[in-house]
């Protein structure tokens, strides 16, 4: 088995790590933590330093998410007490631009657009809904709400932007203007679902498009593989049924199709997450092991590298 180069970052927390997120360009790390704040790390090959502690927060917070440097240095959090916030770096002061508090409980989930599709974020509530932020440019921050999933909505991600196959169309007709771009989440529920939900322009609202059926419990976490434009589209979800499930569908208009994720895990398997290339998937268990795992020639998933942390 091969070895994979770990760094252990000492980050003065006080409680519980949640998440932690490199921006675009791997030079900067936020941690979001159960002390209610978050800090954000500088980082210089093997050396990181604190640059800042935001502790804008009043309880514990639970994701953080860096949008696309062209909107400029933007990082948006949730929080237990139902809060989103969002905030932005200039001239090295960061500052609170946005709050979204359209939720009653728990925001568990939040998550930045392709940036083809401008700055827009989803955030996924206990409450079972999902809103969405869209900054628009008289400055001014416009939320829809969607009615999710009945109990609570653990988790939101965003499809691609290209549609697939829409590379291949496009290089066929040497066009590269013929790539459309799509506007789709998918969100992971306590109602044991995955659904997918599409931005309808006509009538300017998200309408759910498919409802998967695959746990036996709730859905803690979903992901969207990255798409290069081929017609195939992923999506890995897991759940505190210790099991981890991809979906399949070979074009846009097919049935979705899933397979699990080897045998069952050892415990409640609480985030997925896909390589930038799309074919290796990284499963975070309640064991304390991180796994990767990669599709055969044969459409099988063979278990590639066990990335074990301190207990």
């Amino acid at each position: 088995m091969s070895q994979t180069a770990t760094q252990t970052i000492e980050t003065n927390h006080e409680d519980m790590i949640h998440d932690a997120q490199l921006d675009y360009y791997s030079r900067r790390l936020a941690t979001a933590s159960s002390d209610h704040t978050i800090k954000i790390f500088n980082v210089d090959g093997d050396n990181q330093t604190l640059s800042h502690t935001i502790t804008d927060n009043t309880a514990p917070v639970w994701q953080v998410a860096w949008a696309h440097p062209k909107f400029g240095t933007i990082l948006a959090s949730c929080a237990y007490d139902g809060r989103v916030l969002i905030f932005k770096e200039q001239n090295g002061t960061w500052t609170k631009i946005h709050e979204n508090n359209k939720h009653t409980a728990s925001v568990n989930s939040v998550a930045w657009a392709p940036h083809e599709l401008g700055a827009i974020l989803a955030c996924a509530s206990s409450d079972g809904k999902i809103s969405i932020l869209e900054y628009k440019d008289d400055g001014s921050w416009e939320t829809q709400l969607i009615d999710a999933h009945g109990i609570g909505c653990n988790a939101v991600t965003w499809a691609p932007a290209a549609i697939p196959g829409s590379l291949v169309q496009a290089n066929a007709n040497n066009n590269s203007s013929n790539i459309h771009i799509v506007k789709k989440i998918v969100s992971a529920g306590c109602d044991n679902l995955i659904k997918i939900w599409g931005y309808k322009e006509e009538t300017k609202t998200w309408q759910e498009e498919e409802a998967l059926d695959g746990h036996s419990d709730w859905v803690r976490d979903v992901a969207w593989a990255p798409n290069v434009g081929l017609p195939k589209s992923y999506l890995a979800s897991c759940s505190q049924d210790k099991s981890v499930i991809i979906w399949t569908q070979e074009h846009p208009k097919a049935e979705w199709k899933h397979k699990t994720l080897g045998e069952k895990f050892p415990d409640v398997v609480w985030r997925v997450s896909w390589s930038l290339s799309g074919n290796v998937l990284a499963v975070s268990c309640g064991d304390n092991k991180i796994t990767l795992w990669k599709e055969t020639s044969n459409g099988d998933w063979e278990l590639v590298d066990t990335l074990e942390g301190n207990a």
